[in-house]
């Protein structure tokens, strides 16, 4: 397996997938290599880890780097298995010099993280879809944009379910928070719709209820900008970069989490919020296809569709209900897909 981060040193959701998923076969009894960039290896080295340095540079200069191990350490692989566009170049050199089965998996497209996708690697995405054995989406929502946009089919396998332990900060006290509390956690891209919620902050017609904003990217600056031209930088905090050892003690401490995206493939985030007990206000995402009708209280990305969503939320008494999906339910329908494959290879 061809791979980027891996707990607790995730740079995203598709990190987290392949932590959970690596573990899971292990435990499984599956014979599993995952190879991946050495400064993202855990302090414990594992066997089934082969981290590889691949100094600085661009993710597509790295993977390179990445590209020699993996197609070695595929000769003798029943299975080879990469994800999403950066997995292209190993994936296709390891199945060509070996006779391993290439499954790919999309955990996200090149639409989804950006507004005007870079040419190079919407082309890679689809020669991946195009020339990968076989593909698995994390949600219907995936696979029928894989499907409309390069015409493949793939395997709908959901991820499993998130949470994060709260380590007993006392949030809403460091913060000064006393009031209800508001929470989004992500990168701060035009994707990500957060300057909707920002308006929505404007019309929400509560003046007790304070927003914070977690994470960092390239539109920080310009969101607090945007916060303070609305008049709104009393009710919104902006925590930054949020680390895995305190984010349990953010979602304990909100009463809503919103996800404003404007395309949110599986969502992650959405899982650890309701698993801290946090009502959650989300647009379109992959995660809703696993989850009980009006669970998820579902907007459009707009400040006035958020504005009802998040009164909605407030006045929720009972706690969200609903069954977990597990890693191990998301493992087992991997590996039947593997099994098959290698049966009929």
């Amino acid at each position: 397996m061809l791979g980027w981060g891996i707990p607790p040193n995730v740079t995203g959701g598709l990190d987290t997938h392949v932590g959970y998923l690596v573990s899971e076969l292990v435990d499984a009894g599956i014979d599993i290599e995952l190879i991946f960039p050495a400064e993202f290896a855990p302090a414990e080295p594992r066997d089934e880890l082969v981290p590889v340095e691949t100094g600085d540079g661009d993710v597509r200069g790295r993977v390179d780097k990445l590209t020699d191990t993996f197609v070695e350490r595929s000769r003798d692989a029943d299975i080879i298995h990469t994800h999403d566009w950066f997995g292209y170049n190993p994936g296709r050199q390891a199945a060509a010099e070996s006779d391993a089965v290439w499954v790919s998996s999309f955990h996200s497209l090149s639409s989804d993280r950006n507004i005007d996708p870079p040419q190079l690697e919407v082309e890679t995405e689809h020669k991946l879809a195009q020339e990968a054995d076989h593909l698995i989406s994390v949600s219907q929502l995936v696979a029928d944009d894989v499907k409309q946009l390069y015409d493949a089919d793939s395997t709908v396998i959901h991820n499993g379910f998130a949470s994060v332990e709260p380590s007993g900060k006392d949030v809403r006290l460091e913060l000064g928070i006393e009031g209800p509390m508001v929470l989004f956690v992500g990168r701060h891209t035009d994707q990500k719709g957060i300057s909707h919620l920002l308006y929505a902050m404007k019309k929400l017609r509560r003046s007790d209820v304070t927003l914070v904003v977690g994470g960092t990217g390239h539109q920080t600056e310009q969101l607090k900008e945007f916060a303070s031209i609305l008049g709104i930088e009393d009710q919104v905090i902006f925590a930054g970069y949020i680390p895995s050892k305190t984010l349990g003690d953010y979602y304990a401490a909100s009463d809503v989490f919103v996800s404003p995206s404007l395309a949110e493939p599986f969502g992650l985030t959405i899982t650890e919020a309701l698993a801290a007990g946090s009502h959650v206000v989300a647009t379109k995402s992959g995660v809703r296809e696993t989850l009980p009708d009006g669970l998820l209280i579902e907007v459009t990305p707009d400040s006035e569709s958020i504005v009802a969503g998040i009164e909605e939320a407030l006045a929720r008494t009972e706690p969200p209900q609903y069954e977990e999906r597990t890693w191990k339910q998301m493992t087992g329908e991997i590996i039947a897909v593997y099994e098959e494959l290698a049966e009929t290879a």
